[in-house]
């Protein structure tokens, strides 16, 4: 029976990079991560095409991006892209919308005319005349910055377990019994960091689920006739129907679909992918030489779209780091810090002193 004193559910981003915080804030504590799959972020990490981008996930997930910036960049997990914002034919009024939603946040947001957009994108079809430039928009070296959480947990003393599917979950007078394929443990704090998984070990724990629901998003590697530029933003359409972006030689593309599914190992849907290519030639028109690669990952949130960071209001023994939608990437530096210090009872530091934890509770949920 292998004992911790806090039991960590789910090794991708969000599971290590909370053990990495963690480990560092209670030296003294026994901190162990299961991991289901043979390899930690097999599910939505190791699918992600992140980006930095502050507007990414609304202006309420501003404050957790912009905080995590300079990690990411001393990471040496950032390299500069830009990201384009296109306003759809006919949409008269969803730059001015656009620029409305972010004002005071601090984001570098440029409008762009009709010639400064197709400067930017090569082929761009006519009707798309209005957007918005943002500047500071990166790629995420999304492997590295993975693997450097995992080495910084291991460096601290975190076990990490893969393999270790749990199955059943059980209440103690001192914490929680876990138990299932290659796991029997206990432990006095349990972290669910399980992504699409987070609600079933809600439910398994006896905890009530908090409606974090897994959207399958799909992605298609396109091989276009000529390349894509080197320098091709990361374009995205203001409506949410669409984006791509550059992949070296390659172009990464999705329909920015949000399908309901049930927590699983996800793939990409041939509807899907024809809506992805349908919705890539109405925006731009370059030849497609050939569907290389298409995937899909489950993207989770809850009802309001906001993460959920903390202890759970009808038992403190139960911790909620999970609904990270899209953004629990380019957020993972400030959001593993502020969760740590709140299970820590530690001070909030330079990183984390402009966030508000209360916005991401679990209280405004539960009830």
């Amino acid at each position: 029976m292998l004992t911790a004193d806090i039991a960590i559910i789910g090794a991708g981003i969000a599971g290590a990079s909370l053990a990495a915080e963690l480990a560092a804030l209670l030296p003294q504590e026994r901190i162990a991560v299961f991991e289901a799959e043979p390899q930690p972020g097999y599910h939505a990490t190791g699918r992600s095409a992140a980006f930095w981008d502050e507007c990414y996930g609304g202006p309420q997930i501003v404050p957790l991006t912009q905080a995590s910036g300079p990690y990411l960049a001393e990471c040496g997990v950032l390299a500069p892209r830009g990201a384009l914002y296109l306003a759809p034919p006919g949409e008269d009024a969803a730059v001015a919308n656009f620029l409305a939603a972010y004002a005071g946040s601090g984001v570098a947001l440029h409008p762009l005319n009709r010639a400064q957009l197709a400067a930017r994108v090569p082929g761009l079809r006519e009707g798309w005349d209005e957007g918005v430039w943002q500047p500071a928009c990166a790629d995420i070296d999304v492997a590295t910055l993975h693997a450097h959480y995992l080495a910084r947990a291991r460096a601290s003393g975190v076990t990490l377990h893969p393999n270790a599917r749990i199955d059943e979950v059980t209440r103690t007078a001192a914490g929680w019994r876990l138990a299932g394929r290659g796991v029997a443990a206990e432990c006095g704090t349990l972290v669910n960091a399980a992504g699409a998984w987070a609600d079933e070990v809600a439910r398994l724990a006896g905890i009530g689920q908090l409606g974090i629901t897994p959207l399958r998003r799909t992605m298609v590697q396109l091989r276009v006739d000529p390349p894509p530029p080197p320098d091709l933003p990361l374009v995205i359409g203001m409506d949410g129907s669409f984006y791509f972006r550059p992949d070296g030689a390659r172009l990464w593309l999705s329909p920015h679909d949000e399908t309901p599914s049930a927590p699983c190992d996800a793939a990409a849907e041939e509807l899907d992918v024809a809506l992805a290519l349908h919705r890539f030639g109405e925006v731009a028109d370059w030849p497609v030489a050939a569907i290389e690669h298409r995937w899909a990952g489950l993207r989770s949130f809850a009802p309001d779209r906001l993460p959920v960071y903390g202890r759970d209001p009808r038992d403190g023994a139960f911790v909620w780091f999970a609904g990270q939608g899209g953004f629990g990437i380019q957020t993972a530096p400030a959001a593993a810090r502020l969760t740590a210090q709140l299970l820590a009872g530690a001070p909030r530091d330079s990183l984390t002193d402009r966030l508000d934890p209360a916005l991401y509770a679990p209280d405004r949920l539960a009830a």
